[in-house]
């Protein structure tokens, strides 16, 4: 057989098309296109390729007469009739498989082919990728809807699949996806993408956005990765490394990485050479499980690579344009490469005029967690479904519980309350078609299968962070909404109180100054679990129990005190991050010794107290030798934020200072680990919540940036008042006369010494009357816990305006 003289009719190579091109390659196609030919030459690689153009499948169903007969078989489809859309869409496919391609457009495809393994002096293996006309638009991703093949090679395989590929514009979940978002059946063509395979089945692959795919969060690349072939990622077959990099520093050259979540990756889908099927699943080796799937380096280029994806298609579209894109590393010279690029087509679709938060009204018992997509809440009985073959037993407003999900099941997710999976990511086809359909789900729980029952009542809420949960029972819940759009700022600083950085993304969006404290604490005791001098000694004789948990609590680190180092510093610069470039004063750790006692390996280090509250805690433990190595971690971490990510926006703060003497100290032993005060820029405040602290509030403000008021411990000390004794807890008010004339004077001496300062107590967040009595005494700052926000801003701009009325 012989092409035709011009074969541009039906083939495009990916260096000829860009986004223009749509209409004739589809938006896949033309997304490679757009990158392959602009985005190379700034350092972007893009495996080489070509289109075959709907032009060749318009011919392709004209010639053959599949036009009228898929007409036929479609009319009067009814997509809510499960199984006239299975018969239906079995025939469609049928159809197409069994008609005779022209032979002119097999020919164009050969000889395309032919000349893209001329580079490789063999039949090249390819990637086979169905791109709709109608595909990755802004506004309706198309996820999955049609199919990709993998390791293909020669001809004879190629224009087979080629085929299947136009058969795969009428799969079931294609079919209704196009009736569900009003696309003609007629009017969407399909266009193949045919790109050199990149050997990731020796490597690792995954995806990757330029958002956050659950609140929004612009400043942020959010990449999954994984060993092996991407498709386990993108269909969520297994749970991949996570992994969270901060735009704007990346951008001035720092190394933000945020957050490293190892993931399980328990398969990897690789070549099978000699088989029957083009790919198969193999598990991955324990020590390969423990280990991140790409290296520090990797992470960084990839997300630079997707602020590059984004600018430039943001510039063309004139609007700005967050991505969805699909990454690979090739085993063999080990480079990276993108493989597919689209818009983002759920959270920038969001008017953030209207700020909606969900909340659970009572506590419950967590039956499994997972990773969270939204930040929803849905309730229902449990339907539990292994097989597709089974979906019909679903029904309206269950909570679908599976393994893991394929565009075959999402006719039927769309009846969902909510969606939980044993397996994937937040970047899994169970995550992506539910944050489109805005359901809540909670994916990778590993066992809910197993642990959820039939008909069992629960509520699964997304409303707490990364961390999904599936309760027991039907839970209250409540949704709370604001009109942002003519909410002003008052004069002062209204900040949050802020511990976990899970819910940092999200809580950036409520109207704040910053974040007037950041617990160390939470981060610790969470994420980490270890005491810093277990990690110290672990070379050490240490009980072998002891040792084991810090083995499984450090897999995939060597070095063990830089886990803590880690782990810590991305805590924090995940709030510091959520809130660039407002102010996030972090207090360091201020554990009482029961408290670090409880920690892995803690009781060797800890004295036994009877009065831990009043003890060895905060400034006094920094430069004591007791625990100076374990500070030392600390500062190192809180460096790492400040110089290798760029957060220079985190302020740091000393709790429970004694003395002024004792307030030298400390900022002597945090030079010594690169932390000296007024470089670079680094502000230190001092917690005022001992009765020293405002009878010296001078002295303390000649060595101190500024003051925060912990009104609890100041209560307690003032008042004389054990706060956990609940036999005098009556007497704890932080309203009380004594207390708020300590508050008074040490806000009078602050300014007087033009030092900031604010207060980070519960109080304000509890009582109306006593934030307003903090306006009137001129504070600057407020930081309330993050429900308090609103209410206190309201109120804080009701307080001034008719104090400026006066």
């Amino acid at each position: 057989m012989s092409a035709p003289q011009d074969s541009s009719v039906y083939i495009r190579p990916f260096a000829e098309i860009g986004i223009d091109d749509i209409p004739s390659v589809g938006g896949k196609n033309a997304s490679l296109g757009e990158m392959y030919r602009e985005l190379t030459p700034r350092g972007v690689k893009v495996p080489d390729g070509f289109a075959v153009t709907a032009g060749a499948y318009w011919a392709f169903l004209e010639r053959s007469g599949l036009d009228q007969q898929l007409r036929t078989i479609l009319e009067g489809l009814d997509t809510r009739d499960m199984d006239d859309l299975r018969n239906r869409g079995r025939r469609a496919r049928q159809a197409i498989l069994d008609a005779e391609m022209p032979q002119e457009i097999e020919a164009a495809i050969v000889a395309s082919y032919e000349r893209l393994s001329s580079a490789v002096d063999r039949p090249v293996d390819v990637a086979v990728r169905s791109s709709a006309t109608a595909e990755d638009l802004p506004d309706a991703s198309f996820a999955g809807q049609q199919e990709t093949y993998l390791n293909v090679q020669g001809a004879p395989m190629l224009l087979e699949t080629c085929k299947r590929c136009f058969a795969s514009l009428y799969t079931d979940r294609a079919i209704s996806y196009r009736v569900d978002k009003g696309f003609d059946h007629f009017k969407v063509g399909l266009s193949i993408g045919i790109q050199r395979m990149v050997r990731s089945d020796l490597a690792a692959s995954g995806v990757m956005f330029s958002i956050d795919t659950e609140t929004g969060f612009r400043d942020a690349v959010l990449i999954n990765a994984s060993y092996g072939l991407g498709e386990n990622v993108v269909q969520g077959s297994i749970n991949p490394d996570e992994y969270y990099v901060f735009k704007p520093t990346l951008g001035q050259g720092f190394r933000p990485i945020l957050q490293k979540l190892i993931g399980t990756k328990e398969f990897k889908l690789i070549y099978d050479v000699g088989g029957g099927r083009m790919t198969r699943n193999v598990p991955v080796p324990p020590e390969d499980r423990a280990r991140f799937a790409i290296t520090d380096d990797e992470i960084l280029q990839l997300a630079r690579w997707a602020c590059l994806i984004e600018e430039h298609y943001s510039a063309r579209r004139g609007r700005p344009t967050p991505m969805d894109m699909e990454w690979a590393k090739d085993g063999r010279t080990g480079e990276l490469f993108i493989v597919q690029a689209r818009p983002e087509t759920v959270q920038s679709q969001k008017k953030p005029d209207t700020l909606e938060v969900y909340r659970l009204k009572a506590p419950g018992r967590v039956l499994v967690s997972g990773r969270s997509v939204g930040e929803k809440i849905g309730r229902g009985p449990v339907r539990i479904i292994k097989r597709v073959q089974d979906l019909h037993q679903f029904r309206d407003g269950e909570v679908l519980v599976t393994d893991k999900t394929d565009p075959d099941w999402e006719p039927t997710m769309k009846k969902a309350a909510a969606i939980v999976t044993n397996r994937g990511g937040r970047t899994c086809h169970a995550a992506i078609v539910s944050r489109e359909l805005g359901l809540p789900a909670v994916v990778g729980t590993e066992r809910g299968t197993e642990i959820l029952r039939d008909g069992q009542e629960v509520t699964v809420s997304d409303a707490e962070g990364d961390t999904g949960f599936v309760y027991e029972g039907l839970i209250d819940f409540e949704v709370q909404r604001q009109d942002l759009r003519h909410l002003g700022r008052p004069a002062t600083k209204i900040m949050m109180n802020v511990g976990n950085p899970e819910e940092a993304f999200r809580l950036s969006f409520l109207p704040s100054d910053g974040v007037g404290l950041a617990r160390e604490e939470f981060i610790i005791s969470t994420y980490i679990k270890i005491h810093p001098l277990a990690l110290l000694d672990y070379g050490q004789p240490e009980d072998p129990a002891v040792r084991a948990e810090i083995d499984r609590l450090t897999a995939g680190y060597d070095d063990k005190p830089a886990f803590f180092v880690e782990k810590l510093a991305q805590g924090v610069a995940m709030i510091g991050a959520a809130f660039y470039p407002r102010d996030v004063i972090v207090r360091l750790s201020d554990f009482k010794t029961n408290e670090y006692a409880n920690l892995v390996g803690g009781r060797r280090y800890e004295p036994t107290e009877e009065n831990p509250m009043l003890g060895f805690r905060g400034a006094s433990r920094y430069y004591d030798p007791r625990y100076r190595a374990g500070f030392a971690l600390e500062c190192r971490a809180m460096k790492k934020v400040r110089d290798e990510m760029g957060l220079t926006n985190v302020k740091l703060m000393i709790p429970f200072c004694r003395t002024v003497d004792e307030g030298r100290r400390v900022l002597a032993e945090m030079e010594k680990h690169g932390l000296k005060r007024g470089h670079h820029g680094l502000e230190v405040y001092v917690m005022c919540e001992i009765p020293s602290n405002v009878i010296l509030a001078d002295e303390f403000a000649e060595i101190f940036d500024g003051f925060s008021i912990g009104s609890n411990d100041l209560t307690q000390l003032v008042l004389g008042v054990d706060r956990d004794s609940e036999i005098v807890a009556h007497i704890f008010d932080e309203r009380n006369e004594a207390v708020k004339k300590m508050i008074a004077e040490v806000i009078r001496a602050a300014r007087a010494r033009g030092r900031k300062i604010g207060i980070c107590g519960q109080a304000p967040s509890d009582y109306p009357e006593f934030a307003r009595f903090l306006v009137e005494q001129g504070i600057d700052s407020i930081s309330l816990n993050p429900d308090a926000v609103l209410r206190t801003t309201l109120s804080v701009l009701e307080l001034e305006s008719a104090t400026a009325g006066v």
